[in-house]
């Protein structure tokens, strides 16, 4: 494959070239291996020809090759494969490239500088061992997993394990809910590590199974978490695109089937660490399988899948620069060229899954850039995320607009002027205050309201019926036996007391003896004024005037009570107020007297109302259980003592409701708050420094 002179460089004589299967068009195609790094290179038709001239000069291979064969290649052609052979060191350096190799080999390891953690912190890999004997062996005694009875048991017992957990789901949901902890993270991140060991040790499996050999194992590092990995670069060998698309999605397979079968021991076993364990393995490989690897978008089990179909590789690069061409057409109007053809509708398709890459990467480096920001500590974390910001996302928008500044006079005239006009158009929109409304969860509920409940384990004796009351007036009456038995014994000692007393103050000499009963009947007297306090209790009485409603049906004369069950509650319904929760960067927008409106859920009615009360301090507890998670509701809790704490910011805002919903019920909703005009400007500079403020204490 060397040429014997060149001025464009010879090739390097430890490449191996062998043939793959044919482009979609039919034409014949090759790969290139390169042993060193162990990566493979796919070229056509037209760069084998220029491989078996390689050697002359550029004009004269093109002019050999339109001689030769069908082609018609130009000399700018053979000079841009020239240009990628030596971007990938595929050509035998000169001496001064050999100098320059030598000078960098001297040179202390890569990984000891900053700059190579700096690029390499996200994702890098460290070989270990070379497992191909000891993957042979595996192979040989794992062989009765892939036969046919052991995949359609499995298929079964995923079915199985699915239709359970459907029968379960709240509980499933609630469960990850409240998996939202550190050592929640601490299990699904185990839970991970074991998925993916399985998964690339899956992928070397299929891989010998079909001759390929797996060059290496070892660590892979994600975001500095460690996980084994396995290179099955060779699998490019396989001429088959079955063979191809059986090594690519062994790992997803292998996952989906780990995530199934844990599925399906979660929902039989008994609470404890083996249903912790299989909710994580769960969950992970639900997750990673169908979000992540099944992806396309990234350059995963997914995205190889996909190209082995297609048999378009390069499937991210291609479809890019075709996405950016037909961007620049578009918006200025450029001559810009595709780089290759395409027939029209799968040149659509692939600018648009150019187009959805995209926007699918924008909100995977977002999601990263966050996690790198709260696993680290605060200086470190917030370094990181400007490097994942700058690097994954300024960075390529960056580099696309110095290209449009660069060829903004190519732009027609017209077009010129349309876009600065949008522009304008998009300043004086950014500026304008706009009266815009705030949305919050809230619960409608009367100002004034008593909760009857049974101060201490005692026996109904009268329940009034439901009804309108007066302050006052006796809604429960309870009964204790042991409190009248108490109040018995209390009284007889104080009357035995007192009689004894009267006996002993005729007694001269008695002194000491007189003190001591005065001190005990003053007990005596103590404890019965006590004892009369608890049975005042058993008479629970209106607070105000009002309307008894909710009255427990099974709370009958005679029946036992404890202190946690309500026996009915007393409401004021003249006045009836909602209590929203907002944000933390909404509450300087909110004004007491602004207008609102409450939504109740599952109804098509607005209950029009004013903003009474704006809480200037964020809410510790969440008094109302229906608006959590838990209950249906919207808003995360953490459990802390017998209170609901929210995990993020809520500002409690009370809007007092024109009119009384109907029915008189506690009803859940939405709010719609009206804010203080702002521009869109002034809201995402006061964002931006409430973040920056927030996020600067260390």
């Amino acid at each position: 494959m060397s040429g014997s002179t060149a001025s464009h460089g010879l090739l390097r004589e430890d490449l191996r070239l062998h043939e793959a299967s044919s482009d979609p068009d039919g034409s014949p195609a090759w790969v290139i291996e390169d042993p060193v790094v162990n990566r493979f290179y796919r070229i056509g038709w037209l760069e084998f020809e220029c491989l078996l001239r390689w050697g002359d000069p550029a004009p004269e291979i093109a002019a050999a090759i339109s001689r030769d064969t069908p082609l018609d290649p130009d000399a700018s052609q053979v000079e841009d494969f020239q240009r990628f052979l030596a971007q990938h060191s595929l050509l035998r350096p000169d001496g001064e490239k050999l100098a320059q190799l030598l000078s960098q080999a001297r040179q202390p390891g890569s990984w000891k500088r900053w700059q190579w953690w700096l690029h390499h912190y996200l994702f890098f890999r460290i070989p270990l061992l070379r497992p191909q004997y000891a993957l042979q062996r595996l192979a040989g005694v794992l062989a009765p997993l892939f036969r046919p009875w052991a995949v359609w048991a499995t298929l079964a017992s995923i079915v199985t394990g699915l239709l359970l957990v459907a029968r379960q789901w709240e509980v499933f949901v609630s469960t990850l809910v409240e998996s939202v902890s550190p050592a929640g993270l601490l299990g699904f991140l185990l839970a991970l590590s074991c998925a993916k060991a399985l998964h690339e040790l899956a992928h070397a499996l299929v891989a010998t199974h079909y001759g390929v050999r797996v060059a290496h194992m070892g660590i892979a590092f994600l975001v500095l978490w460690p996980m084994l990995y396995t290179d099955t670069g060779e699998s490019w060998k396989l001429k088959k695109r079955r063979q191809r698309l059986a090594v690519a999605a062994a790992g997803m397979t292998t996952e989906l089937a780990l995530a199934g079968l844990a599925t399906l021991v979660w929902s039989i076993a008994d609470p404890g660490p083996t249903r912790s364990a299989a909710f994580y393995l769960a969950t992970t490989g639900w997750t990673l399988s169908l979000a992540l690897n099944a992806s396309p978008f990234m350059r995963f089990d997914g995205y190889f899948i996909l190209s082995d179909l297609l048999d378009l590789p390069n499937l991210h690069e291609r479809s890019g620069a075709l996405a950016r061409a037909a961007l620049r057409r578009t918006l200025f109007g450029w001559n810009e060229p595709d780089r290759e053809y395409f027939p029209p509708w799968p040149r659509r398709a692939l600018i648009g899954f150019a187009f959805a890459t995209w926007i699918y990467r924008l909100g995977v480096f977002l999601a990263i850039a966050a996690v790198v920001y709260y696993f680290f500590f605060k200086v470190l974390g917030i370094f990181l995320f400007l490097v994942e910001i700058t690097w994954f996302i300024a960075r390529p928008i960056w580099s696309e607009l110095r290209v449009w500044c660069k060829r903004w006079q190519e732009t027609p005239a017209q077009r010129r002027r349309t876009w600065l006009f949008a522009l304008f158009l998009l300043v004086i929109l950014a500026l304008i205050p706009w009266r815009s409304d705030i949305h919050g969860p809230g619960l409608v509920h009367p100002l004034l309201q008593q909760r009857v409940f049974a101060p201490f384990p005692a026996q109904i004796g009268v329940v009034r019926s439901p009804g309108a009351v007066l302050a006052g007036e006796e809604l429960v009456l309870l009964y204790s036996q042991d409190l009248h038995d108490q109040e018995r014994q209390t009284q007889a000692g104080i009357t035995a007391l007192g009689e004894r007393l009267s006996g002993i103050e005729a007694v001269e000499g008695a002194l000491d003896q007189r003190n001591a009963t005065r001190e005990r009947l003053g007990e005596q007297l103590a404890r019965g004024q006590s004892v009369n306090d608890e049975l005042i209790r058993l008479s629970i009485r209106a607070e105000f005037n009002g309307r008894w409603l909710d009255v427990d049906p099974l709370a009958g004369s005679g029946s036992w009570l404890g202190t946690l069950k309500p026996i009915g509650v007393l409401i004021d319904p003249a006045v009836w107020v909602v209590d929203a929760y907002v944000g933390q960067a909404d509450i300087e927008r909110i004004e007491v007297g602004a207008a609102a409106r409450f939504f109740p859920e599952h109804q098509n009615v607005a209950l029009a109302g004013r903003i009474v009360e704006v809480d200037l301090v964020r809410s510790q507890r969440l008094p109302h259980a229906m608006l959590t998670i838990r209950h249906g509701g919207p808003i995360a809790t953490v459990a802390g003592g017998n209170e609901l704490q929210p995990i993020d910011s809520r500002y409690r805002v009370r809007v007092r409701l024109d009119e009384p919903p109907q029915n008189w019920r506690e009803l859940r909703g939405s709010v719609s708050l009206t804010g203080k005009s702002e521009s869109l400007a002034y809201a995402f500079v006061v964002k931006a420094l409430a973040v920056l403020i927030r996020e600067s204490g260390f």
